[in-house]
């Protein structure tokens, strides 16, 4: 992961410039930032006609998202860009899109 930092704390990343991790056939984690407290923010590439293998269990914590282009699918409803979700600890649902989507992913607690 590339990350910067200024002398205020200010900590910045290129999605272009984070490494990409496949998890999945079509779907991609780029890590942006990690926090001491375990935090992190990732971008999540989805292609047209992909879907999360398993079930997606949000563990310690809670996990936001941003759709930020696309249609996200959470295996209930489609997400169009502009959505926001927060994902209580504990709470699940299997990631997919139809149209392919990009996300961005915060996890407050790691």
């Amino acid at each position: 992961m590339t990350t910067k930092q200024n002398m205020t704390g200010y900590v910045w990343s290129a999605v272009q410039d984070a490494p990409v991790q496949e998890l999945f056939p079509g779907i991609r984690l780029r890590p942006l930032w990690s926090g001491d407290n375990g935090a992190k923010a990732h971008v999540l590439e989805m292609d047209p006609n992909t879907c999360w293998q398993g079930v997606d269990i949000h563990e310690p914590g809670p996990e936001e998202v941003f759709v930020v282009s696309g249609v996200f699918n959470d295996g209930d409803r489609d997400l169009p860009a502009g959505s926001f979700i927060h994902a209580p600890a504990g709470s699940s649902h299997v990631p997919q899109t139809t149209t392919g989507c990009t996300l961005f992913v915060f996890y407050p607690e790691g």
